[in-house]
């Protein structure tokens, strides 16, 4: 796949961006999530592909856009698999809070691990650790091992966590090891990404979030050359029946970055709703706004930072 998507994809994030941070602080997610949703749409009919959502904002019967086997663009080739998740951390918008981001990752088809909407257990680090983490071994073991790959104190660390009461015992063992914990409210998917960034602050993610949400940290670590493991930990029967529908027989299995996100081709494109671990928000001025956004291909482990000024009058023009 020659043809650099990503660039065109960042249209798409600033659109459903920009869309949804009019909503900062008003206490209506659905409202947020609907718009992003929709402006997000918009845009992808404009792009000169053709596109198959696998991973979306649900299934055909619940939602009207961009759900699963969705087809999006207006072309015929290159023909690629879309993970999608127009507002991740809806909450931190309705709510004036940290860490949300408009995000799509895209591959050759058949290439993304097709994630159900259930939790996954992660555990993700930057390149230099990539290859010592083993999520059969306990926390205590793993973040030893990320220390001395990293070349780090343990208590020099610092370990992202959501701050869930389900991390309860896993925040207590960490913080008796001595490294820095640093509490997300809500979203992983930055904080896995800022593992592989320089100058972050965040050397581990480990705990249990979203599927897709693994997903999608998979294909920007590819881009990254960092390492990720993760297993599904599904909440009921019916989780597990759908990840079996998924094509997914072992519900057990511990998947790596190569097998969540698979191929040289894989491309990353986010941007901020509001400001986080790894982007800025959104910036409204009286005659437009600003966006700052990351793209990233794995095939050419390039990595962009791109700040856009948009000029508008009334409704922004994506």
């Amino acid at each position: 796949m020659d043809r650099n998507l990503a660039l065109e994809a960042i249209r798409v994030t600033e659109a459903a961006a920009l869309a949804s941070a009019r909503w900062m602080g008003k206490g209506d997610p659905k409202a947020a999530d609907r718009s992003a949703v929709e402006a997000m749409r918009k845009v992808f009919d404009s792009i000169y592909f053709k596109g198959n959502i696998v991973i979306g904002e649900g299934d055909h019967d619940d939602v009207p856009q961009l759900f699963i086997g969705e087809e999006l663009g207006c072309g015929k080739e290159p023909v690629v698999d879309i993970v999608v998740d127009a507002l991740q951390c809806t909450n931190s918008v309705a709510f004036g809070r940290t860490n949300a981001m408009s995000v799509i990752a895209m591959a050759p088809q058949g290439n993304f691990l097709q994630a159900p909407d259930t939790y996954m257990e992660k555990l993700a680090v930057g390149p230099e650790a990539a290859d010592v983490i083993d999520l059969n071994l306990p926390i205590e073991e793993n973040l030893t091992r990320i220390a001395e790959a990293k070349k780090y104190g343990i208590s020099e660390l610092t370990v992202g966590i959501l701050d869930r009461e389900r991390h309860e015992d896993l925040i207590a063992r960490v913080r008796k090891m001595g490294p820095r914990i640093h509490l997300i409210q809500d979203g992983d998917v930055s904080a896995a990404i800022a593992t592989a960034m320089p100058g972050t602050g965040v050397d581990v993610l480990a705990g249990i979030g979203g599927a897709p949400e693994g997903v999608l940290a998979a294909a920007a670590l590819r881009c990254l050359g960092g390492g990720l493991q993760a297993r599904l930990v599904p909440r009921s029967q019916e989780e597990i029946e759908r990840a079996r529908r998924f094509g997914i027989k072992d519900i057990n299995k511990l998947y790596n970055c190569d097998e969540l996100a698979r191929g040289e081709h894989v491309m990353f494109a986010a941007t901020g709703v509001t400001d986080g671990d790894l982007l800025n928000g959104v910036r409204f001025r009286h005659d437009g706004a600003t966006t700052h956004s990351l793209v990233m291909r794995s095939i050419t482990r390039t990595v962009r930072f791109i700040v856009t000024e948009h000029y508008f009058e009334g409704e922004p023009k994506y």
